[in-house]
Formats: structure tokens, sequence, C-alpha cells
């Protein structure tokens, strides 16, 4: 199933109908501000285990990212941070990164990268962001894009081309236009600060 929602104005019945399938252990494809998305509520590992099915390996080997809904919902789920870190995040967020954090208690262990840290996003996206919103809790998510990140561009920014490959393996596809084909810029924020990966977001970290 593919729908279409504008990031302008989200449907809000197709927004809840979305939020009631993630609540029940669906799995959605959705837009963030960069990338399309595979993304379940973190509330359902066996969902979890299916996305990483489709991404072609194992739930323990995974590298989840938590998206939120916002800086403070996700500050729930990590360690608290020192006024650098904090300072950072807060003119960052909502866009384009994705910050790796030491995880809270709250986060489950199956999503804990082995040196308990978790991807924290904040897309500044509209329609993901009401989505979150209705679920009540993150989403787990990972890129469409394939593992080796070879494949042709079109094939993780399509929704259509998407939709194509993926529809009958999860439950929506939700169309919010043509994706930005760069990853999100990673900042590893868990011992310093440090950048891991240059993607479309720009930020100083004095490194």
């Amino acid at each position: 199933m593919i729908v279409k929602l504008y990031n302008d104005n989200p449907n809000v019945r197709e927004v809840r109908r979305i939020g009631d399938m993630l609540r029940n252990g669906g799995i959605a494809v959705l837009p963030t501000d960069t990338l399309y998305c595979f993304a379940c509520s973190m509330e359902h590992k066996k969902a979890a285990e299916q996305i990483a099915q489709l991404k072609g390996y194992k739930l323990k080997q995974a590298k989840y990212s938590m998206l939120c809904e916002s800086l403070s919902q996700a500050s729930e789920y990590v360690r608290a941070m020192d006024k650098e870190t904090f300072a950072l995040l807060k003119s960052a967020l909502p866009g384009p990164f994705t910050f790796i954090m030491e995880a809270s208690g709250s986060v489950p262990r199956n999503y804990q990268n082995p040196n308990k840290t978790i991807g924290i996003r904040v897309p500044e996206n509209d329609i993901a962001r009401a989505i979150i919103a209705e679920v009540g809790c993150p989403l787990i998510c990972t890129s469409v894009r394939p593992l080796g990140g070879d494949d042709e561009p079109e094939n993780y920014t399509d929704p259509d081309l998407i939709h194509d490959r993926f529809g009958s393996r999860v439950d929506i596809v939700v169309d919010g236009g043509i994706a930005d084909a760069d990853p999100s810029t990673v900042i590893d924020c868990s011992d310093g600060i440090q950048l891991v990966r240059q993607g479309k977001g720009r930020v100083e970290t004095g490194s």
C-alpha cells in the first residue's frame, strides 16, 4: 500500500491510520529530510527483526537509529548530556543529522550498539514527526539504502520505485515526494564530539 502525504500539511486521518498500524507492530517506509527509511515502533522487536531481514542482516548486526519527534523526546532515551553536546543538538535539530549518544536504560538492548550507544534522529520533516507523535514513542529506523550503497539512487529516493521493490514486504509506503540522495551527517557524541560521516547536514563540531 502507498499513500501520498504533503509535508506542509500532512492529512490528519492518514497520520492516525499509519500511527495505529505502527502501534500494532506494522512496518512503514517513511520520508525524512534525507533518505527514505524503514520504520517501526520501538516497542515491537519482531517488526525490528523483519526490518533487519529487509536489509539483509540479523537484528544483532543492525545499526538502528531512533527517529524522534523532538530533542525533548530524544533526551528521555540518552544519558545526561554536557552543555556543549546539548548546545550542538539544540542548534542542529530538527535537521539531517544522526547523533550517536550513550543510550539510557529506556532503550532496549536489542537496539543498542555493542558499546551501548544509539543513533538519534529528529528529522526536519513534518510528515515523519507527525507520525512519531501519533505513535507516542520513538520509531526504530534504518534507511532503505542497500548495505553496499551501490544501488541506483532512484531506488531509495523515489517512493514509487521503493513501493515496487518493498511494497509486498512492508505494511505501507508513505509518499512524501522525491527524497534527497544524501544520507544524514553522523556525529559521535558518546565520547567527546567527533564527525563520523559527512552527509547532508553541515555543522561545526570542532574536529
